[in-house]
C-alpha cells in the first residue's frame, strides 16, 4: 500500500473501534464514496478482501470485439406468474424482495418464480431486485458497454434451489447465484412493471422505509429480445462473493424523467438525518482479466436478399487470436 492508502487504513481501523463501541455493523456503514466507497471496501472488513484481491469481479465493460458466440447457449427463462413483496430503501440501494412462506406477503402462499435456462445448469428461484442509478443522465448502472453507461440499471437475483436451501446459503457456494442485468435507457414511456416499483418511491424516500408491492412481473420486465452476454463474476457489493453467473441482456427497457427524478430524490438516511441522496450507488467496472465473455449472439448471420436470416448455430466456438509480426 501506498502512503495515502496506509493513512485511510488507519482512519478505517479508528472508525472501526469508535463503531465497536456503538454497535453499528459493516453492513450499514459502507458507502460508494469516500474511504468508505468501493476502492476501500476490501480493507474496511477482512471477510470483504475479494473486493480488493478478487480475480473474478464484478461490474465489467462489455467489449463487442470480445465477445465469444457459444451456440450451446440456451434462451433464458423466467416464470411469467406474478408475485408480491416488499420494496426498501436500505440506504444503499433500492431492493424488491419477494414475499415467501416464512414472511407476511398479504397475498397468502405464492408460488415462486424460477430462473431457468440460458447458460444455467440448474434451477435458481427469484429472490431479489436491486436498481442501481446515478444522479445524472450520463452514468447510473453498474455495467457498461463499450464504455457506454446508462442512467440505470436493473439487477435480478436468484439462488441456486436445486442445491441450496436460501439465498444467503448460496452466496458464497460454487453455482450459488444468477445475476440477470437490465440496462435502462431514457425514454418517453416506461416499461409497465418498471413503473410498479417506481410508484411506490414516495413511500420510501428514507432509508429503513419499505413499501408492499402486489403481483409484480419478473419476467415483464426483461426487454424482447432472446439475445444476451454471459459471464462469471461476483455480488457488486461487500462482500463481492465470486458465486454470481450474469447475464447481460442485449436490449435496454425504457425509464422517464418522471421515475428518474423520483429515484434521485430518495435520501440514504432517516428524515432528522437525510445524509446523502441515494443515487450514485453503483461500483465502478472490474477488471476483466482472463475471462471470456460467451453470447448467444451470432455475429455470422447469412443474408439473404440484404436482410438477416436465422442464426446459424455452429457445431465449434472459434477463437479469435492476434498473429504474431516479427520486426
Amino acid at each position: 500500500m501506498d502512503v495515502a492508502q496506509i493513512l485511510c487504513f488507519c482512519i478505517l481501523m479508528l472508525l472501526a473501534s469508535i463503531h465497536v463501541v456503538s454497535a453499528v455493523s459493516w453492513e450499514e456503514w459502507w458507502t460508494y464514496d469516500g474511504i468508505s466507497g468501493p476502492a476501500f471496501w476490501g480493507l474496511i472488513n477482512p471477510e470483504w478482501s475479494l473486493c480488493n484481491k478478487g480475480r473474478r469481479q464484478s461490474p465489467v465493460n462489455l467489449e463487442p470485439q470480445r465477445l465469444l458466440f457459444d451456440p450451446n447457449l440456451r434462451q433464458l427463462h423466467i416464470d411469467k406468474h406474478r408475485i408480491s413483496g416488499l420494496i426498501a430503501n436500505t440506504g444503499h440501494s433500492v431492493i424488491f424482495t419477494a414475499g415467501n412462506d416464512t414472511v407476511a406477503n398479504y397475498d397468502g402462499m405464492q408460488t415462486p418464480v424460477n430462473i431457468t435456462g440460458g447458460p444455467f445448469s440448474y434451477r435458481y428461484r427469484f429472490h431479489e431486485i436491486h436498481i442501481h442509478y446515478g444522479l445524472h443522465d450520463q452514468f447510473g448502472s453498474e455495467h457498461s458497454v463499450d464504455g457506454y453507461t446508462f442512467p440505470a440499471e436493473i439487477q435480478i437475483f436468484g439462488y441456486n434451489s436445486q442445491l441450496y436451501n436460501n439465498f444467503s446459503d448460496a452466496l458464497n457456494r460454487a453455482q450459488g447465484i444468477v445475476g440477470v442485468s437490465i440496462l435502462l435507457q431514457l425514454g418517453d414511456l416506461s416499461n409497465a412493471e418498471l413503473r410498479m416499483l417506481t410508484d411506490q418511491l414516495e413511500r420510501i424516500r428514507y432509508g429503513g422505509d419499505e413499501a408492499f408491492v402486489k403481483r409484480l412481473s419478473i419476467r415483464g420486465l426483461l426487454p424482447d429480445t432472446d439475445h444476451y452476454m454471459t459471464y462469471d463474476g461476483s455480488t457488486t457489493a461487500p462482500a463481492c462473493h465470486e458465486t454470481v453467473t450474469w447475464v447481460v441482456l442485449n436490449k435496454p427497457i425504457y425509464i422517464t424523467k418522471q421515475q428518474l427524478y423520483a429515484l434521485r430524490r430518495l435520501m440514504q438516511g432517516s428524515p432528522d438525518h437525510p445524509k446523502a441522496p441515494l443515487g450514485n450507488n453503483y461500483r465502478p467496472p472490474q477488471p476483466l482479466l482472463h475471462r471470456p465473455i460467451r453470447t448467444n449472439i451470432d455475429f455470422k448471420t447469412p443474408k439473404i436478399n440484404g436482410k438477416s436470416a436465422c442464426p446459424t448455430m455452429y457445431r465449434e466456438v472459434y477463437y479469435k487470436a492476434t498473429s504474431w509480426k516479427q520486426h
